[in-house]
């Protein structure tokens, strides 16, 4: 008799014993538990995908996943700069969306999207608002200023100037924002406008020192870190104007 092994039969060592246990019993359980960890969360990112995918091969007509259909353009009269603008915009367009997108004033930026850099800063009726955080119907019929319209036709504003003097910028990217809010700041300050850094908020400031003027600018954020020479400009476009 031969004593050939056929080529699909399994291969046993020599010291294997009919007691031995089967290789799948030998593996740790922390093995098992790791693949089954493993397979579950697999299952679990599948079930997750599944509704975006059911919403990409939803037929056609299907009110199921649809989402609802834009609200119709209507005429947005907006008084930016002592120009009146026509826009025909949805209601859900922000101030900034329309300044940029529609009315062509790219000068206001757009940082974070949310109302905490400062870089969309902008003067409604001589106050300031993050144009990001409203929307442009909502400021209808009230005076509107931007970085554009802050200097007269032959000179710059004194908060501008102060800037360039001053070298209150790297990037620039925040500048508007910065300068907008810096004009704001010195006008809140004229009216006796108490700050968080004023020692009795009941009474006018004494003065626009310098922790004033870091309370008052606090929502600009400069990535740049250009904070001394901004807070010397404000303060020379304060003495300027005193």
């Amino acid at each position: 008799m031969s004593n050939e092994r056929p080529l699909d039969a399994p291969c046993e060592s020599d010291d294997a014993s009919p007691s031995s246990p089967p290789a799948s019993a030998s593996r740790a359980p922390v093995d098992v538990t790791r693949r089954r960890f493993l397979q579950s969360a697999a299952a679990a990112a599948a079930l997750g995908a599944t509704p975006h995918l059911h919403a990409q091969n939803a037929p056609p007509g299907s009110t199921e996943t649809e989402a609802p259909p834009p609200a119709p353009a209507q005429p947005v009269r907006l008084d930016i700069n002592g120009r009146e603008y026509v826009l025909h915009i949805e209601p859900r367009v922000t101030l900034l969306d329309a300044l940029r997108d529609y009315a062509g004033l790219t000068g206001t930026k757009k940082g974070c999207d949310r109302g905490q850099c400062g870089a969309c800063t902008v003067l409604v009726e001589g106050r300031r608002i993050n144009s990001c955080l409203t929307l442009a119907v909502m400021n209808e019929g009230q005076r509107i200023t931007t970085v554009e319209g802050l200097a007269s036709a032959n000179a710059l504003s004194p908060v501008q100037r102060a800037f360039i003097e001053r070298d209150a910028f790297q990037c620039g990217f925040c500048t508007p924002g910065q300068v907008c809010s810096a004009t704001a700041c010195l006008t809140e300050f004229a009216a006796g406008t108490a700050s968080a850094a004023t020692p009795d908020v009941r009474t006018r400031p004494a003065q626009l020192s310098e922790a004033e003027i870091r309370e008052r600018m606090s929502g600009n954020i400069c990535r740049c870190g250009a904070y001394v020479n901004i807070v010397a400009a404000v303060r020379d476009a304060h003495s300027a104007s005193a």
